[in-house]
């Protein structure tokens, strides 16, 4: 049996348009590229970390550490310069003009110099008509004394009465008084004469003159300034935490003119603080003929003995913004800026009172350059 013959339909493939040069040109150059890179990435080496750049030294310094040594104690203190005592002069005496002046300011005078004259032309003549008066009185005093013996004489034998005699006796009183009382107003006209005389009540020097020449005075006015003995005193001023660590006989330096040392004695210290301020003064008795003079405001330091203290020389130590600062340096080399307390200077060493203790090593110059962080390099201090 035959089979039918099936009639299959006919495909036709759609025509391959086949690339041009230009095209070919172009696929060959992207896969070489491709190959290149590939080729590149799998010859490669690995990449080596990136290390770190070290910070560079900023400075060159020495090291050094804060030392224990004894030093002498003293607290710095300020205060004014003043008379030791200052006399007030002036006169009893009033309206009575002033007719001389033998005395003016700076003018150094012996006790019981005369300083100035009042006007005295009414006051020598009371005194004349005083004299005069007790003398009289002397005299009346004589005879009511006579008089009063005899009256005691013939008493017991009667040529008297007892009332004649009585008045003897009592006019010799009288006259007595009276030599009393003429006594008393030559006094009183000499003191009067004496206060014409304004006398100096010390030896020093005057240092205010309010007397003028003509001018009519009063009880209680001012004429004259006299410093005593031309004495001087620091009053110096010291809070009330120290001042009971100061005692009589210590021994201050006071700085005057910025240049001169005196050598002053503590004398006393005040019972007493100001209550606003909470300082004492210190009275410290300055020599004679000292570069200082009364109302002066000085800085001087007063020695309380010695004492354990660390220090550090003074270059090492920056002061910035009105605090002190020292550059801890670690084993690195790096530097770590550090407040501090400093106290007393002594030459070219500070003392340190907080901050650092005898351990720590710190920058020993140079720290004007140094900021907080830096790298230093570290030498060897020089032998001095």
């Amino acid at each position: 049996m035959k089979m039918p013959k099936i009639k299959l339909p006919k495909f036709t493939l759609p025509a391959v348009k086949m690339p041009n040069r230009k095209s070919m040109i172009l696929i060959g150059a992207v896969v070489i590229a491709l190959f290149a890179g590939a080729l590149m990435l799998l010859t490669r080496e690995p990449e080596k970390p990136v290390e770190k750049a070290q910070p560079k030294a900023a400075l060159t310094v020495s090291l050094t550490a804060p030392q224990k040594v004894e030093w002498p104690v003293s607290y710095v203190a300020n205060g004014n310069v003043a008379a030791w005592q200052e006399a007030i002069i002036g006169t009893e005496a009033n309206g009575r003009s002033i007719v001389a002046i033998r005395a003016n300011v700076g003018d150094r005078v012996r006790k019981g110099q005369i300083l100035a004259l009042l006007q005295s032309d009414m006051v020598v003549a009371q005194l004349k008509q005083a004299q005069a008066g007790l003398v009289e009185a002397q005299a009346l005093q004589a005879e009511a004394k006579a008089n009063a013996d005899r009256a005691r004489q013939v008493q017991k034998s009667g040529a008297l009465s007892a009332q004649q005699v009585a008045q003897y006796l009592t006019a010799e009183q009288t006259a007595a008084a009276k030599v009393a009382s003429m006594k008393a107003q030559v006094k009183s006209a000499e003191v009067l004469l004496a206060q014409s005389k304004i006398i100096a009540p010390d030896d020093g020097t005057i240092t205010a003159r309010n007397a003028t020449l003509g001018a009519v005075v009063s009880p209680g006015n001012e004429l004259f300034r006299l410093n005593r003995l031309d004495r001087l005193e620091w009053r110096a001023e010291v809070p009330a935490a120290e001042i009971a660590r100061i005692k009589a006989g210590q021994t201050a330096t006071v700085y005057a003119n910025g240049k001169s040392k005196i050598q002053g004695k503590v004398r006393v210290a005040a019972p007493t603080v100001e209550q606003q301020t909470r300082n004492g003064l210190v009275y410290v008795d300055l020599p004679d003929k000292s570069d200082v003079r009364a109302g002066m405001f000085v800085r001087g330091e007063i020695e309380m003995g010695k004492a354990e203290m660390l220090v550090l020389p003074q270059t090492a130590v920056l002061l910035r913004d009105g605090f002190s600062y020292v550059f801890k340096v670690d084993q690195s080399g790096r530097v770590a800026q550090t407040k501090i307390t400093v106290g007393q200077r002594s030459g070219e060493y500070v003392a340190i009172t907080s901050g650092v203790d005898g351990s720590t090593q710190v920058a020993a110059e140079g720290v004007a350059f140094l900021a907080d962080g830096d790298v230093v390099r570290v030498v060897q201090a020089k032998a001095k």
